[in-house]
């Protein structure tokens, strides 16, 4: 038996370990390498770039550059390093003897492909979705100065229309996703889902409609966009089926920001600015002001003047002169706004945690705002055998927006330019004698809106084989909305001796709470040509929301306004709460064929409380395919195309959005005592067989790649049919009601044509260009609807014609005997009336729109804007005018008026009102094809100029520098204030410019 010798053990280890090192020397000696540590930091255009794979060449030894871009690896002199990440051309650098290299990486529209894009409930790469799916990342979103994430939309995602209603801070938004599909405005609105968590569109406070906004707020004003990640915005069947009927009208997917891995790293962002009104619209002068006063007297046969006449009866200056829009709009808006994040972690664990603080003040008179805070967690965790993964993120945001209790616009339009001082001699409001009513009175009156949200999302996942994932979200939403609207006696006239007496508060308590839990499995499997992708889920939501509305009449003293126990009457004018449940099964079934025939199959079928037994569930579902022809083998070595993809969906989703216990036989509150009690009446009839609005939609579409992708090219035409509309069908007086909610079969087509185009024209170390253009023509049509001539809706709908129309007068011109306003007899029987003659078409969808974005990079410089274009038609400023000639300001142009028969012009003569005649002219002026103008318009939407300090300036600290601006430029025909603004005597959106400074370390 051998014994073990610990001495012959130890001279074998140390004659192994002497050679190896000997050979290493050798090797070494021969060759010229030493063992180095080299380090560097990774750069996209010069900003850092997390997350990058740097690895040996032909070697397993790499690492992952940190949250600022750096990164350290240990190789030696003569080796080689390759730096790759999906999107970006992959680069091989010598190392040479170097211990320091710093990358600067670019994009690759190629790689691009590869990216993955959220789907929703699935992820998938950009190359083999089948759905249409439009995506924005935080790039686009941090270069524009806005508080609410869909003014980033404007202009740069074709088939996505956004307009912002109002200038005003913390108002809304109208978005449009391929259409309008519901006969129902308020049945219109796409999905909004963060992180995962649906957020409803429903308005967040209607107990008060506030003078001031002309449509309620945004939902997304509650987000940061300086927290988004990305956007994505599902268009098609194959994309939104699988949201069932709530993706009727498109779904909006948010990812907010993450933690990354690397060192701990803080960020900030700080800017401020100012906002402008864009154009003013040209106003008479006193001089034509006085002129046509004069003559509108002298036409109605009136001398003297009457004494209410303080215009033009010498009790007024009649050579002062204001610029009232100067006066009411005319201030400089400040905009504020500060974010700073903590993030970082393990490759277990990552951390984010960033708050931000946003303020902005209004161009009215007076110390109105807008503040918004916003909190954001997120939290990452992946076990150790990388089987069980958990996401949580949070986000809590508190508004507070206080503005005027009236809009100034359209007053400032038409107050007459010789008014008087807005104060006297001593500083107070000047009332001149009770003739006039002073406008900053009116900003006594107060609107304010404090609005508490809270959005919360876990996603647990684990992985029971390598196949098989099982996962749940468990999603919460909690929004607090508090309305009041002031009118103290001090707005009037002090010589009216009104006191507090006649004070009046509005006041509004809304709350929203909903959850959602959504468990999930998903199969995948790779076979030897083909990949199996299976995804199965249930979803269970509830949301109840509660609302009181009060009215307070009457206070002991102004200063005790907001309080209502302090009110002399107090009236409930609505107390409410209704429960939402919805319940559904949904289901996905991919099938990817040699990376090149894709079939994708969703399917869902939804539950709503909505709808009455027998109609509360419905089933939709889509398929979508795609042949990415590219990859064929009789393309092998072709040089011009390096992507084509051919691609087509079909399916049907549905739409409940009706609102609450439609269906129900409902009963309201009196509010009045009959005998002691408060009684009961009826506000609603029941039907139960009223169901779901179907939608079908049908796409095709044609992505194509040349030159290794830097042309790419996406072509997509559409065609959606909207049937068995929701809405109110009238009923005689006699019932008692108004309407019946039923389904009624008419259809509503939306037909439309997308392009897109991405070009990398220069792309080199120090400098690069690239372009991108969207263009979108759609087309919308009510194609059926039974008996629409004998219902109410014949005023405002034509089979044949689209939905967003006005039926007008045909304007025939300025009869030169009487200098009146003619429009067409349509039926002949020499009088004019809505009934008959209201019969000419004008369609206010734009006929088509889009944007076009370059990015400019010369070493740290980049240079970033955005033209938007639409071609439509709007409502002429006119509509906004009194009758000339009245107590009223009028655009110039109605200067060139008819004064006698051969003096004659394009407006008819003036009146102070008292020719009956031309008065009725004047409102079927502004209600025919006349005041219907060209409202095309090329704008400047968006530009942004940034410099990244250099590394050697800032040792271990990133910065930038920027200056940026939006609705800068308008190239228009339209005389109006803004082409794009549809809310009549509204603020439009404001000129903003804005210098910040980003910095992280």
């Amino acid at each position: 038996m051998k014994i073990f010798s610990f001495k012959g053990y130890r001279q074998s280890v140390f004659c192994s370990f002497f050679c190896i090192t000997a050979i290493n020397l050798l090797s070494s000696v021969a060759w010229g390498q030493q063992a180095i540590t080299v380090q560097g930091k990774i750069y996209d255009n010069l900003s850092s770039l997390p997350g990058v794979n740097v690895t040996v060449k032909g070697t397993t030894v790499q690492t992952i550059s940190n949250y600022d871009g750096s990164y350290t690896i240990k190789t030696t002199t003569k080796d080689t390093l390759v730096f790759s990440m999906m999107g970006y051309a992959k680069k091989e650098i010598a190392i040479l003897g170097r211990n320091t290299i710093n990358v600067s990486m670019v994009e690759e529209a190629t790689s691009l492909q590869e990216v993955k894009i959220n789907a929703g409930y699935y992820s998938v790469k950009e190359k083999e979705r089948t759905g249409s799916i439009a995506r924005m990342t935080s790039k686009n979103i941090e270069k524009q100065p806005v508080t609410n994430v869909l003014a980033v939309m404007q202009g740069l995602m074709a088939g996505v229309s956004v307009t912002q209603t109002t200038g005003v801070a913390g108002g809304g938004f109208d978005i449009q996703i391929r259409g309008i599909n519901s006969l129902r405005a308020n049945g219109n609105q796409p999905l909004y889902v963060i992180d995962g968590v649906p957020y409803s569109s429903d308005p967040i406070g209607t107990g008060i409609t506030s003078p001031v906004l002309p449509t309620q707020p945004s939902p997304l004003n509650s987000i940061n966009p300086d927290q988004i990640e990305s956007i994505e915005i599902l268009k098609d069947a194959d994309a939104t089926a699988i949201y069932g009927s709530r993706g009727a009208n498109g779904v909006v997917l948010i990812t907010t920001k993450k933690g990354k891995q690397g060192k701990t790293r803080f960020s900030a962002n700080v800017s401020s600015g100012v906002g402008t009104v864009t154009k003013f619209v040209d106003l008479m002068n006193t001089e034509q002001y006085l002129q046509m006063r004069r003559e509108a007297f002298t036409n109605d046969g009136i001398s003297p003047y009457p004494p209410y006449a303080y215009d033009v009866n010498g009790t007024w200056d009649q050579i002062r002169y204001t610029n009232w829009q100067e006066e009411l709009l005319g201030k400089n808006a400040s905009f504020t706004n500060a974010q700073a994040s903590v993030s970082g972690g393990s490759t277990a664990t990552q951390f984010l945690v960033s708050a931000s603080y946003n303020k902005q003040t209004t161009v009215f008179p007076g110390d109105f705002g807008y503040k918004k805070g916003n909190v954001h967690v997120s939290l990452n965790h992946e076990s150790e055998n990388k089987r069980f993964k958990i996401n949580f993120s949070t986000g809590y945001t508190a508004q507070n927006n206080n503005q005027p209790g009236t809009d100034p616009t359209l007053t400032a339009l038409s107050l007459a330019p010789n008014a008087p001082a807005l104060y006297d001699s001593e500083g107070n409001l000047n009332w001149e004698n009770s003739t006039w009513n002073n406008p900053l009175a009116d900003f006594k009156a107060v609107y304010t809106a404090k609005t508490y949200d809270l959005i919360a999302n876990t996603l647990m996942s684990y992985k029971l084989t390598n196949s098989l994932e099982l996962k749940s979200s468990f999603g919460f939403t909690d929004l607090k909305n508090n309305d009041t609207n002031i009118s103290p006696s001090s707005r009037y006239d002090p010589a009216y001796g009104l006191g507090s007496e006649y004070s009046t508060l509005f006041t509004s308590q809304a709350t929203r709470k909903s959850w959602i839990i959504e468990p999930q499995l998903n199969w995948s499997k790779q076979f030897s040509s083909a990949k199996l992708d299976v995804l199965v889920g249930t979803t269970f939501q509830s949301q109840k929301g509660n609302q009181l509305v009060q009215l307070g009449i009457g206070f002991p003293s102004n200063s005790l306004i907001y309080n209502l126990a302090s009110a002399s009457r107090l009236y409930t004018i609505g107390s409410d709460e209704s429960v939402y449940k919805y319940q559904a099964f949904f289901g996905r079934i991919n099938y990817n064929w040699k990376d090149r025939y894709i079939i994708n199959i969703t399917g869902r079928r939804d539950g709503s409380s909505r709808f009455g037994p027998g109609k509360q569930y419905a089933n939709f579902g889509a398929i979508g395919g795609a042949w990415l022809f590219s990859e064929e083998n009789f393309l092998n070595g072709n040089s011009l195309l390096s992507f084509g993809k051919l691609r087509a969906s079909y399916g049907i989703t549905g739409n409940d959005q009706i609102g609450d216990y439609q269906y129900l036989d409902t009963y309201a509150s009196t509010g009045a005592i009959y005998q002691g009690t408060i009684g009961l009446e009826p506000t609603r009839l029941f039907n139960p067989d009223f169901g779901w609005e179907t939608n079908k939609k049908f796409e095709i579409a044609l992505e194509t790649g040349f030159l290794n992708d830097r042309f790419f090219v996406t072509t997509a035409w559409y065609n959606n049919r909207s049937s068995n509309q929701l809405v109110g069908i009238p009923l005689p007086g006699t019932t008692g009601f108004t309407s019946l909610q039923a389904n009624l079969d008419a259809t509503v087509q939306n037909r439309g044509l997308e392009l897109s185009l991405r070009t990398v024209n220069f792309q080199n170390k120090n400098f690069g260009w690239t372009t991108n253009i969207n263009f979108t023509q759609a087309s919308n049509k009510l194609l059926s609807f039974p008996d629409l001539e004998n219902s109410t809706y014949n005023y405002q709908f034509v089979i044949g014609q689209p939905l967003n129309i006005k039926k007008v007068y045909h304007f025939t011109g300025v009869n030169p005997q009487t200098g009146l306003y003619e429009f067409e007899d349509v039926n002949g029987d020499g009088v004019i009336s809505a009934q008959d003659d209201k019969q000419f078409i004008r369609d206010f969808n734009p006929k088509f729109f889009g944007g076009v974005q370059n990015q400019f990079r010369y070493k740290q410089l980049q240079l970033d804007f955005l033209f938007q274009f639409v071609k439509q038609l709007n409502w002429s400023p006119v509509v906004n005018t009194s009758v000339p000639g009245t107590m009223s300001n009028q655009p110039a142009e109605v200067v060139n008026h008819w004064q006698s028969p051969s003096n004659t012009g394009a407006y008819q003569l003036y009146t102070d009102g008292a020719n009956g005649q031309a008065v009725d002219a004047f409102y079927r002026y502004v209600e025919s094809d006349a005041a219907v103008v060209d409202a095309s318009y090329i704008r400047l939407k968006n530009i942004s100029l940034s410099w990244d300090v250099p590394d050697s300036l800032l040792k271990g600290m990133k910065c930038r520098v920027y200056i940026q601006g939006q609705n800068l430029l308008t190239f228009t025909s339209y005389n109006g204030a803004d082409p794009e603004f549809k809310a009549s005597g509204y603020l439009p959106p404001l000129k903003v410019w804005t210098t910040g400074l980003q910095f992280s370390f």
